[in-house]
């Protein structure tokens, strides 16, 4: 399969250390919505399904108000700039708002939409390169067009990353049609940044906001699941995976899945050894809340495969996220803190200088 890898030379000049000389700062996890998409959407669908799927009145009353509130840091760029720098953030990786990524339209629509959203954080990125790097999105509902999408944000676009939803319309990313698409990915060596948008069998999560607090790290935890169980992490070992939300639930847990592998030979179709060791290939940014689960992470799944991630500019972002890492010691904290997202952006070679 012919494609570019990306050239850690191309696009962005910097360095790992900020002006004050302490390392620089990247958030993995933080959204921007790209209005042409959302509008090109509305006109080519006749009905626009509920992204999120499960909500109470309660519920949507409340995110009614929020992104009221939020349109305008998540609409434009150039307000997030000042927040940025007082939440101690130099760099932002930005991804698309996750009700953008559009599979549930016919993959031309779905094509179309996937590269306005690209344009759209491209053009912001070029607005302030020194700041902020793009991870675009893909038209999942047809591998195909998703792999040239995918070589478009590379080639074109200078992209470090694309953004992937845990299911595409119901199907497991681990089915057996969406190989090819991480193929390339392996061979791009772009980062693929999963991040999930509520519980697909949500019918029990629509009250108190359940299907986002349970929902999206249950989603993940049954995405990466399936990757690790299907075979995808086997034979894509080179993969670079990042999931939202501290990896769901999986992290916390993963001893199960280990005891399953050793009593069931269901559970050794795909796979040659103990499911934790997959689970260990892959980043997850430390979205988590409490500092306890924090240094959980750090003892079981490792220091040098973390990242900051707030979930920015939503409700459920972390807000203080140089004070939630102040704890660690200064070595762990510069790796979480940006030198392992320098290092899986693939940014220069000037950037993880120790």
């Amino acid at each position: 399969m012919s494609g570019k890898r990306l050239d850690c030379g191309s696009g962005h000049e910097t360095s790992d250390l900020s002006k004050d000389g302490r390392h620089k700062v990247v958030d993995i996890h933080c959204h921007l919505n790209v209005q042409g998409a959302q509008a090109y959407v509305q006109a080519n669908v006749a009905v626009m399904p509920n992204p999120a799927g499960f909500s109470s009145p309660q519920s949507d009353a409340v995110m009614a108000k929020l992104f009221a509130q939020l349109s305008a840091k998540l609409n434009n760029i150039d307000l997030r700039i000042p927040e940025m720098d007082s939440l101690g953030i130099d760099i932002q990786a930005i991804s698309p708002s996750p009700g953008q990524y559009y599979y549930f339209v016919e993959p031309d629509i779905g094509r179309s939409a996937a590269r306005i959203v690209n344009d759209g954080i491209s053009e912001a990125v070029g607005r302030h390169p020194d700041r902020l790097i793009g991870m675009g999105t893909v038209p999942l509902q047809n591998p195909n067009m998703a792999i040239a999408e995918m070589r478009r944000c590379v080639s074109e676009l200078g992209m470090r990353g694309i953004e992937i939803s845990t299911n595409v319309n119901g199907l497991e990313l681990a089915d057996s049609r969406f190989r090819p698409f991480f193929a390339a990915a392996e061979e791009l060596g772009i980062l693929i940044f999963i991040h999930p948008l509520g519980f697909t069998h949500g019918q029990r999560l629509s009250e108190h906001y359940l299907n986002n607090i349970l929902g999206n790290p249950l989603e993940s935890t049954i995405a990466l699941s399936h990757l690790i169980f299907g075979g995808v992490l086997d034979q894509f070992s080179g993969l670079k995976i990042c999931v939202a939300h501290g990896g769901g639930y999986l992290p916390g847990y993963w001893g199960r899945m280990d005891h399953a592998y050793r009593a069931r030979e269901d559970c050794r179709e795909h796979i040659k050894r103990e499911p934790s060791s997959y689970l260990r290939q892959v980043w997850l940014d430390t979205l988590v809340f409490d500092k306890d689960q924090l240094d959980f992470l750090v003892r079981t799944h490792g220091p040098d495969k973390l990242c900051l991630g707030t979930d920015y500019p939503f409700d459920m972002a972390e807000p203080d996220p140089l004070g939630f890492h102040g704890h660690l010691d200064d070595s762990v904290k510069a790796r979480i803190l940006g030198l392992n997202a320098l290092k899986l952006l693939g940014l220069p070679p000037s950037a993880m200088a120790d």
